[in-house]
């Protein structure tokens, strides 16, 4: 989610540094703070401690020394640990908004191979809530220039993780709250892919049947529930504090909505422990997110395993699906994002399929599916699907309506100028054919629509975008 002016770096902390094997301590709402925490600041205090510490050798006959998180424990804060599964709740001690900041003392700390729970908040520490004005929605995001909006939950210490290594994350399982909203704000702000042509601001809240997996957009139309982190990454090489809107090589707010459960992601690490945060979290996302927004929600679990690669040695994330391998590229400019998308499907088809060069670009030419991840977060993201079966078909690039899809086709010389093209026709498309107002045509495209690169050639960039005519459901509306 979400385009904003960058941040100003501040003045730097020392990174984490290596310690002993602990479980986490988290707070609780069940009590009051007072009662259950003499301040943040003591809580704070109390995790680095935990994260500093070092093993003192004793002797055989000697009990050994608490630990300081189970001192914790057993002084009242209360806390959840068992057998490699941590569990981080989201609470006002867990979470941060707007920024990343690797001076934030480590709200757990895993092993290579342990399962972390996460919970997450909705945007602003949860005050986009249901029945929330759009108004005190663009309040808020006045009131806090520079930061993100996103609610961040961490980050998380892992240990072993170093410089030059990377992060495999599993996603395992996702539980969304049964609520979400997507929201297009007042177009002098100049958010979104349209600020000009949709000045007026707009929320829409959703309730998701979870049984069924959809939720209604419209009386008629259902969108798929597809729940997925928007920001998923640790912390970059450079000391400071960063806003958590632009994504990069460090991860962060990447908007790849094919990160669902039963994906992986690895994250190159720059910092020791890496230092994990997520938030931003999706129900539903289209290629683009082009009003701003997915269907933003709050997670009650984000099931995740984690494991440290050693001397990975990676440039830009990478995803793996059961059918699919992922690059990425991002860069302010899409087209210079398609260079660096190239260049990583590249490099990874020589290193792990054993293709040279000339190969290697053929083979994505001839089976890679390139999309749209988004182009609202200054740093605008594409990614290369690669099937995993040998000669799968790649994903269609229609030119005209199919029987499954309507479509709009646009070429240019400028990659992100044929995607403003295309867009703009399908919501134009789509707003006469459902006879549906304008900006609601806006939302629904940053919420279901596909957008695929098509082929590559000399001069000319084509974009295809696709709307499923399944979300128009027989029998309602």
């Amino acid at each position: 989610m979400c385009d904003e002016p960058d941040a100003m770096p501040q003045t730097p902390r020392g990174g984490a540094t290596d310690a002993p094997a602990a479980a986490f301590v988290y707070i609780t709402r069940s009590r009051s703070r007072k009662t259950a925490m003499h301040s943040r600041r003591d809580f704070l205090a109390g995790c680095a401690t935990a994260a500093a510490a070092g093993v003192l050798p004793t002797h055989a006959e000697e009990p050994t020394p608490m630990r300081p998180e189970m001192k914790a424990l057993r002084d009242g804060y209360v806390g959840q640990y068992q057998g490699g599964v941590y569990l981080l709740p989201a609470t006002d001690e867990t979470v941060q908004w707007g920024w990343f900041d690797q001076a934030e003392p480590p709200r757990a700390r895993i092993r290579s191979g342990d399962t972390l729970v996460m919970e997450t908040m909705m945007a602003s520490l949860d005050q986009v809530l249901p029945g929330v004005p759009v108004d005190e929605i663009t309040r808020l995001r006045k009131a806090h220039p520079g930061r993100g909006p996103h609610t961040i939950t961490g980050p998380v210490y892992v240990e072993g993780a170093m410089p030059g290594d990377a992060l495999r994350i599993r996603i395992n399982r996702i539980v969304p709250r049964s609520y979400g909203a997507n929201w297009n704000l007042p177009g002098d702000l100049k958010l979104g892919q349209f600020p000009d042509a949709f000045p007026e601001p707009q929320v829409k809240y959703f309730y998701f049947d979870l049984a069924r997996g959809v939720t209604e957009f419209l009386p008629g139309i259902e969108i798929p529930v597809r729940p997925f982190p928007g920001v998923l990454g640790v912390a970059r090489a450079e000391s400071g504090k960063f806003s958590t809107v632009p994504p990069g090589p460090f991860g962060g707010n990447i908007d790849i909505r094919e990160l669902v459960a039963g994906t992986s992601i690895l994250i190159p690490v720059f910092v020791d422990g890496a230092l994990l945060w997520s938030g931003d979290s999706h129900a539903a996302q289209g290629n683009g997110e082009i009003n701003l927004t997915a269907i933003e929600t709050a997670f009650s679990e984000l099931n995740m395993t984690v494991e440290v690669v050693k001397g990975a040695k990676l440039a830009w994330p990478r995803l793996e699906t059961p059918t699919h391998w992922i690059t990425v590229g991002y860069d302010r400019d899409l087209n210079k994002a398609l260079e660096i998308l190239e260049e990583e499907t590249v490099k990874f088809l020589v290193e792990t399929q054993g293709m040279d060069q000339a190969g290697a670009r053929k083979h994505m030419t001839t089976y890679g599916d390139c999309r749209v991840a988004e182009v609202v977060n200054q740093v605008k993201g594409l990614y290369c699907m690669l099937p995993k079966r040998a000669r799968a078909k790649p994903g269609i690039r229609p030119t005209a309506e199919t029987r499954n899809n309507f479509v709009a086709h646009a070429v240019d010389g400028d990659l992100m100028q044929a995607l403003n093209e295309a867009a703009m026709r399908m919501i134009r498309d789509v707003a006469d054919r459902a006879n549906m107002a304008p900006i609601d045509a806006y939302s629904l495209a940053s919420l279901a629509m596909d957008a695929r690169v098509g082929r590559l050639e000399p001069g000319a960039r084509h974009v295809h975008c696709l709307l499923p005519k399944s979300l128009w459901v027989k029998g309602k509306g």
